[in-house]
């Protein structure tokens, strides 16, 4: 649900990210073998975003990881310690019951029973691996797998008139036992009650744009979906997932952090794009088009990026291996990348777009919306580019 873009970031909030990123990535493969590292996602390395920026255990909290194909084969500082692994234990039971959820509904290849059964192998091993991760981190997966077998039985319910915030439920009790965990973490007990509310928010919203993005194919599939099953009409979705995005906010200003800056940038500035993106509607024209203000970033008299120094060329077959990284990712598209073979730095398709009229332009350059009621700073100074 949390795709932020470098143009919204600035480099520093970038390389914060990344290092997050990464870091869940190699926690999961360090701790459960390769395969484990398809389940890294953006939206599980917020708790790890969320332990550190309380702590602010800052170079503390990073070890230096080898070259991946995905970084263009080079090193890079990565996140590691509990915050990563509490994040990996969450992904992981999460994505197991992701995949269960496909395979109760026979979706593609998972119709087949060989398939299906080789998946509720994995599944369960990852249900495994993450409660031994969590363990080891002094959480209790328990509360995500009771969440996950009691959401089967409230859809099962569910029809016309059941009230959407009752399908929402178990998603919202395990994202908030989750992010109230981070206070634990991090030393900061005081924090796990606001926590556990923006935790609780964040699985209301993140369930509502899943079925909002979902319906229409789920429609034409005969899946269910939980608008549908409900009667839930979208004008009340949107009404909802405003009120939740609201809340997050509301909720993170009682929680102290240390560093707060990734946090709040993910969770107070992106996740309103989250909600353009689903509903199809348009964000504010802040950017990195030539309307931006004078000064910013992209805009009117602001000096171009300094070009980083020039490396050796790789040779034809390593250039190729790097290449085929970049083109996995969205590096090509949306990000600011070195050249597979001489290390010259290049825009990606994204870059030369014009984010002043939001346009799709890989729907990663729409830009929060800033100032009067429905702004998402409402006048604090977090260090962003958007004149907040």
């Amino acid at each position: 649900m949390v795709r932020p873009c470098r143009h919204r970031l600035g480099e520093k909030l970038t390389a914060q990210w990344m290092a997050h990123l990464c870091g869940l990535c190699l926690a999961l493969r360090g701790g459960h073998g390769q395969l484990a590292r398809v389940v890294t996602n953006y939206d599980g390395l917020l708790v790890s975003v969320l332990t550190e920026a309380q702590a602010g255990s800052g170079d503390a909290g990073r070890r230096t990881a080898g070259p991946c194909p995905l970084r263009g084969m080079r090193t890079a500082s990565v996140a590691h310690g509990e915050g990563a692994r509490l994040a990996a234990a969450v992904s992981l039971v999460l994505a197991s019951a992701k995949v269960r959820d496909h395979v109760a509904d026979g979706d593609g290849l998972l119709a087949r029973r060989p398939v299906a059964l080789a998946a509720r192998r994995v599944a369960a091993s990852w249900d495994r691996a993450g409660a031994r991760t969590g363990s080891d981190v002094g959480f209790d997966t328990a509360v995500l797998l009771d969440a996950v077998d009691r959401q089967t039985g409230i859809e099962t319910l569910a029809g016309p008139g059941t009230p959407i915030l009752t399908v929402t439920e178990p998603t919202e009790t395990a994202t908030a036992a989750a992010f109230a965990h981070t206070a634990v973490l991090a030393g900061r007990p005081r924090n796990a009650v606001p926590l556990a509310e923006a935790g609780r928010l964040f699985g209301r919203l993140a369930h509502l744009l899943d079925a909002v993005e979902d319906r229409d194919a789920d429609t034409a599939s005969g899946a269910w979906n939980p608008l549908t099953a409900t009667g839930t009409p979208l004008s009340e979705a949107r009404r909802l997932a405003d009120d939740a995005v609201h809340g997050i906010r509301l909720a993170l200003r009682e929680v102290e952090f240390r560093d707060g800056g990734l946090a709040h940038r993910l969770l107070v500035h992106e996740l309103p794009n989250s909600v353009h993106r689903a509903f199809g509607t348009v964000s504010c024209a802040h950017g990195t088009g030539p309307y931006a203000p004078p000064g910013t970033p992209g805009g009117p008299g602001a000096p171009p990026p300094p070009e980083p120094p020039r490396r050796d060329r790789r040779g034809a077959l390593a250039g190729c291996a790097v290449w085929l990284g970049l083109a996995c990712t969205c590096q090509l598209c949306c990000g600011t990348y070195e050249d597979p073979w001489n290390g010259e730095r290049k825009e990606g398709t994204c870059s030369t777009c014009d984010c002043s009229g939001c346009g799709d332009c890989c729907q990663c350059c729409q830009c929060c919306n800033c100032g009067g009621e429905d702004g998402c700073c409402d006048g604090c100074d977090c260090g962003c580019d958007c004149g907040c």
